[in-house]
């Protein structure tokens, strides 16, 4: 006996309340999809941040820094784990406090921005939007600073988030105009 959500191929074509509605299917925006992915990758990324930056309280920066060149086959003297040194005798107790609650904020941020963009929520649209555009001044003054593709490619890459969401907000509009003067 065959039912709607087997197929003849015997397949469980089962279908959500969420992928139908009123016999509908509904469109999900690859897109936000994308885009709320790669806040979660953020979020994941500065919550790690934070944790090392807990790690690290009352404890010697500059060994660490020693210890981790060194499991990492790095030469001690290095260019690079020399200034990783010189910037690890900058940073205190306070300080290390500092960044530890600023990317824990930032990723809490950032998570919100994921979880309302996958869920498609125009909140989340508005929140991106403006916390994206919120950045770019401070993101075109490190480039300027200091040029180099990172840098570049970041910005790109919220330039994109940026353009496409202005996009979609505008399409939402006009489609919410239409569908109010019909």
């Amino acid at each position: 006996m065959e039912n709607e959500s087997t197929s003849d191929r015997g397949w469980m074509q089962m279908q959500t309340k969420d992928e139908r509605v009123g016999g509908a299917h509904l469109h999900r925006d690859r897109g936000l999809l994308l885009i709320g992915l790669f806040k979660l990758g953020k979020a994941i990324l500065f919550f790690a941040l934070g944790m090392g930056a807990i790690h690290l309280l009352h404890k010697d920066i500059g060994d660490e820094v020693i210890r981790l060149a060194t499991a990492l086959k790095f030469d001690p003297e290095n260019k690079f784990v020399t200034i990783l040194l010189d910037k690890a005798d900058l940073i205190d107790t306070h300080r290390l406090k500092q960044i530890g609650l600023a990317t824990f904020g930032y990723s809490a941020l950032a998570l919100t921005e994921g979880i309302g963009l996958m869920m498609e929520k125009v909140w989340a649209e508005y929140l991106t939007l403006c916390l994206t555009v919120s950045f770019l001044p401070w993101e075109l003054y490190e480039l300027a600073r200091q040029p180099n593709l990172f840098r570049l490619s970041l910005l790109l890459i919220n330039l994109a988030v940026l353009g496409y969401l202005v996009w979609l907000l505008r399409r939402k509009r006009v489609a919410a105009e239409v569908e109010g003067s019909s």
